[in-house]
């Protein structure tokens, strides 16, 4: 072959190289690094180092920003503190009387004396036995000695057989709080005319 044949074969195959930039990347991430391609963590991914068994999971406690921290996420003492940022007003009433009935009444009753149609004896005919009243002469003496945060907590939480209610909307699990003061005469149903309506805001579990 002569010499100019052998540079041809080389001009020839650095043109090919070159050229076919579209495949190079593909032959070797070693001999042809892209940043695209570099090693990096994903997130929940096991890492296999000792530090991180369970993988970059956020520590424990860690609250989302700009969120407000769950009853779950707080001291029990902190809790009973929590103040309910929904007034009494006939908008919260009428939406805590109806969340009520529907996910508290089937145990505490409609008017909260314990006899809901699951409520088994002493109060009611159902199977679950001991299901407490919160309102009425025995009921409005407990739910009297409770703070509107144990309530809230108590709710969302749940407590003994009572499931948690965390999926109810935060705004209305105050408004049930309100309502059940409201079943033992602690609030008065104010006139209509006299409240705006102010739908409830997005659930904080």
């Amino acid at each position: 072959m002569s010499r100019l044949s052998a540079l041809r074969v080389v001009v020839a195959g650095l043109s090919v190289m070159f050229v076919s930039t579209g495949c190079w990347e593909q032959w070797s991430v070693t001999w042809w690094p892209q940043m695209k391609w570099q090693k990096s963590v994903q997130a929940f991914e096991q890492t296999e180092q000792p530090s991180a068994p369970a993988g970059f999971i956020p520590p424990e406690g860690t609250i989302p920003f700009g969120q407000q921290p769950t009853t779950r996420q707080m001291p029990l003492a902190e809790t009973e503190l929590l103040q309910n940022p929904r007034a009494a007003s006939l908008v919260s009433l009428e939406n805590g009387k109806r969340n009520f009935e529907v996910f508290c009444g089937p145990c505490h009753g409609l008017t909260g004396l314990g006899d809901g149609p699951v409520a088994g004896p002493p109060f009611g005919k159902g199977p679950f036995l001991g299901v407490l009243p919160i309102a009425g002469p025995v009921g409005g003496q407990i739910s009297k000695a409770f703070s509107d945060g144990h309530i809230y907590t108590v709710i969302s939480q749940g407590i003994r057989r009572m499931p948690s209610y965390g999926r109810i909307p935060s705004d209305s699990r105050w408004d049930i709080v309100n309502y059940v003061r409201y079943l033992n005469g602690q609030v008065q149903m104010p006139a209509q005319t006299a409240q705006a309506a102010t739908p409830p805001q997005g659930a904080t579990q």
